[in-house]
């Protein structure tokens, strides 16, 4: 109530504890006051249903306005990468925060659609160790998990010897999760995580489904059944395979948003003709598999080339020695900018220069001359949005005034 006097169009507090008074209604007053009546609204499906926000990667979040076919519209994207969700004994799970798309859209809604019950554990911090105690308690069979949480659960030690869990799938979409994660599903969850794209504005449209396809290390797969996707040029022309382009949806899509909430040049920069533009680069093999390089603000000019930082993360993370690893641009005036590290160590492993050393030699002999990092700095954590997204953008800004103060 102390702020009350600042809101002059808030009309009404509920609050959950109490009676209600003072300006407050009480919530359970209110419930008891309903009808026992339901009725449904007849709704078409391009009306508005609700507003998501992104997650605020690359800038401010906007509120994603997405219509009613959205939830039927998501089901073949869930179903597809977790191996034709549901089947028996089903039962899901996700560290994702309800108000993230991952988390409503991807697990809550189409679960109970399917009337598959869904495990709802909270916690301010997400805990690796007690991960692997909720999927034994609970019997949880299905999850959706972040690159994040999977790369921190991968430092648990030996969970399959402590705990007894039977996990029939894992899907994971957000960031690239590479070839060591999935090697590490394999051996300690016993299956093939499966990856999937799409953004809050136009969710869940490539993916893998490693009951039917082969599941490359490093690419998206394909796109899912119902979805038009490609990788075009800056005319809006689809390239060919192997050149890298902007991922891009066509319209109409049975998950494409309707706009960006208040925000009508945002909505219309959105779009190319018929083509919803994602930010995002990539490039497509010849068997149509989608390879992830970058999002556009993230791709690194050094000496006349660009690079993406996916599979330079992807590199460093297979060294014994990281735990995290997020690859951006620092301006150097000679290559305009060179490829910088910043690297949260294992438990244990001391930074120095070393190890800093190692570590550049471990990619140098993995990728290309140019893409290994020239400089590597040691932190205890990465800036993360609340999706457990890595702000590549927080990262560019602080090498940005280091250089300043030079």
């Amino acid at each position: 109530m102390e702020i009350r006097d600042r809101l002059p169009h808030l009309k009404v507090i509920i609050v959950t504890g109490g009676e209600g008074g003072d300006g407050t209604v009480g919530f359970w007053n209110l419930v008891e006051k309903g009808s026992p009546e339901f009725d449904t609204v007849k709704t078409r499906a391009e009306d508005p249903a609700l507003i998501i926000y992104t997650s605020g990667t690359t800038g401010p979040p906007k509120g994603a306005l997405h219509a009613h076919r959205v939830l039927l519209g998501h089901l073949p994207g869930v179903e597809f990468p977790h191996n034709f969700f549901p089947k028996d004994s089903d039962l899901f799970w996700t560290p994702a925060d309800w108000a993230w798309i991952g988390g409503l859209i991807d697990v809550l809604f189409p679960s109970w659609h399917h009337g598959i019950p869904v495990v709802a554990h909270r916690a301010r911090k997400f805990d690796p160790e007690r991960a692997f105690y909720l999927l034994e308690k609970h019997g949880i069979r299905n999850a959706f998990m972040p690159p994040t949480a999977l790369k921190l659960m991968r430092q648990v030690e030996e969970p399959h010897k402590r705990y007894d869990f039977q996990m029939r799938t894992i899907g994971s979409g957000g960031e690239t999760l590479g070839e060591e994660l999935l090697q590490w599903g394999k051996e300690v969850m016993g299956l093939t995580i499966n990856e999937f794209y799409g953004q809050t504005e136009c969710n869940l449209v490539v993916g893998t489904c490693s009951e039917v396809m082969e599941v490359r290390p490093g690419s998206m797969g394909k796109p899912i059944p119902g979805h038009k996707v490609d990788v075009i040029d800056e005319d809006g022309n689809p390239v060919s395979p192997g050149t890298v382009g902007e991922i891009a949806i066509q319209g109409p899509d049975p998950v494409m948003f309707l706009e960006y909430w208040g925000n009508p040049e945002a909505t219309e920069e959105k779009y190319l003709g018929k083509w919803l533009l994602t930010g995002d680069l990539a490039k497509k093999d010849e068997d149509g598999y989608f390879w992830f390089v970058g999002r556009k603000d993230d791709v690194i000019t050094s000496a006349g080339y660009r690079i993406g930082p996916a599979e330079i993360e992807d590199c460093l993370m297979k060294h014994p020695a990281v735990s995290m690893a997020a690859v951006v641009g620092s301006p150097d005036e000679v290559r305009t900018e060179i490829v910088k590290a910043f690297i949260v160590l294992k438990e244990g492993v001391t930074p120095d220069a070393e190890i800093e050393e190692e570590i550049k030699k471990f990619v140098k002999v993995r990728l290309a001359a140019h893409e290994y990092p020239r400089e590597i700095e040691f932190v205890s954590e990465l800036p993360m949005t609340t999706t457990g997204k890595i702000m590549r953008k927080e990262l560019r800004k602080l090498e940005r005034e280091k250089k300043l103060k030079r």
